[in-house]
């Protein structure tokens, strides 16, 4: 089992196809929640390492509804993704599909996440399940983990001010 941390993210790679990312914050799941699913936070923080900036997020909070993001470097290269909703529990757990539209791995993945909270602080455990090895191999090779650990410094900041 591999493992890495980057900055408070901690990442390891599980079985055959599955990576598990955890990361705690100190806010109520409610919030984290809110964050994950309300367009106009997600376009807030889900931007990647610096010069990314979410251009697009349409959601259909709904199992069997469908998810868009789409991203814009400042370089003005895009990316592009989305999926469908499988499992939807407020405050707890999302479970959708994950598809590139110009996939850097192959295939798609099965994303997990869920919300634990325990004092106050919220345990986020996401856990993406590739289509084959191969994929989950390639992504453990990409810089990925510096651009999810990115995103969530940026979530952290945000949840700090309430969403003001």
């Amino acid at each position: 089992m591999l493992t890495k941390e980057t900055g408070k993210l901690k990442l390891a790679a599980m079985g055959d196809r599955e990576i598990v990312m955890t990361r705690e914050f100190n806010a109520p799941r409610k919030l984290l929640f809110d964050a994950w699913t309300k367009p106009e936070l997600l376009k807030r923080w889900l931007a990647g390492p610096e010069g990314w900036t979410m251009t697009l997020c349409e959601i259909d909070l709904e199992v069997g509804g469908s998810y868009r993001y789409e991203w814009t470097h400042q370089n003005g290269q895009k990316m592009g993704m989305g999926g469908v909703y499988r499992e939807i529990v407020p405050a707890e757990r999302i479970v959708a599909t994950e598809k590139f539209d110009e996939s850097w791995y192959p295939g798609g993945a099965i994303v997990t996440t869920t919300l634990n909270e325990k004092g106050g602080v919220t345990t986020v455990e996401t856990t993406v399940t590739y289509d084959s090895q191969e994929a989950r191999n390639g992504v453990l090779r990409s810089p990925m983990d510096t651009g999810v650990a990115a995103s969530y410094d940026r979530l952290e900041g945000l949840l700090a001010t309430n969403f003001a």
